[in-house]
């Protein structure tokens, strides 16, 4: 497994370490067509870690649904809803996720701005109901990364453009919830920073609520120039 760092060595425990190189590991493709991770002794022997280290970085894998135990066949990934093809790029280095933010970018404001021109009363209800179940989980110190995702998928909902939603549901949103996965873990976000993200995501709302479709996509493309920022936050890169 190549090393792709995206939190600065000696931040989070050990188990949280793991947990973030596994998720990397997977949006790199490292363990192949049929996710299978290595044993867990080979991992704590890669990360030099006990076994026991390696035993609680699994357990909370196993519990936020990332991987399975198969018995009698190791731990594998689960692909998330809507999982990516196998043609999708992985994010193998810093470039990658420059290039995966511009493309999302360009995907998310488009959705956004025909959500404003064409959502409904009920797509509009949907929207608010999204974003405040986003607003209780990050108030209540979740990672939020369940509710943020559907949040974007009300917004591809609204547009009332198929092509927008099955993009952002088989592209975006799973190599996405693997990234943000990777960065929370060993991220814990500040009251600021919470309300920050919040304010991103009420001028969405509001700007499809009034039916502008350029300050739509305006907010989108600075929320999502924010969210690579956040990411980029204490990168190092190595290999």
């Amino acid at each position: 497994m190549s090393e792709l760092r995206l939190q600065k060595d000696g931040t989070g425990t050990l188990p949280e370490r793991i947990y973030a190189r596994v998720v990397e590991g997977i949006l790199r493709g490292d363990f192949g067509a049929g996710g299978k991770l290595p044993t867990e002794g080979e991992l704590a022997n890669r990360f030099g870690v006990s076994r026991p280290t390696v035993r609680e970085a699994l357990s909370r894998l196993r519990s936020d649904g990332v991987i399975e135990t198969r018995r009698g066949s190791g731990s594998h990934v689960v692909a998330p809803s809507g999982a990516p093809a196998a043609s999708t790029p992985p994010i193998a280095n810093l470039a990658d996720i420059e290039r995966y933010y511009a493309f999302r970018s360009c995907v998310e404001s488009g959705a956004a701005a025909a959500a404003a021109e064409y959502r409904d009363a009920a797509d509009l209800e949907a929207l608010r109901a999204s974003f405040d179940a986003l607003s209780a989980a990050m108030e209540s110190g979740q990672p939020g990364i369940e509710q943020d995702v559907r949040f974007h998928f009300a917004i591809a909902r609204a547009s009332h453009n198929p092509f927008f939603l099955s993009t952002i549901e088989t592209t975006v949103a799973p190599i996405r919830q693997f990234m943000e996965l990777a960065n929370s873990v060993t991220d814990k976000k500040s009251p600021e920073r919470v309300r920050t993200v919040q304010a991103e995501h009420q001028d969405i709302v509001d700007a499809i609520a009034r039916r502008a479709s350029h300050d739509a996509a305006e907010a989108v493309r600075v929320h999502v120039l924010n969210a690579k920022r956040r990411i980029f936050e204490g990168t190092r890169l190595v290999g």
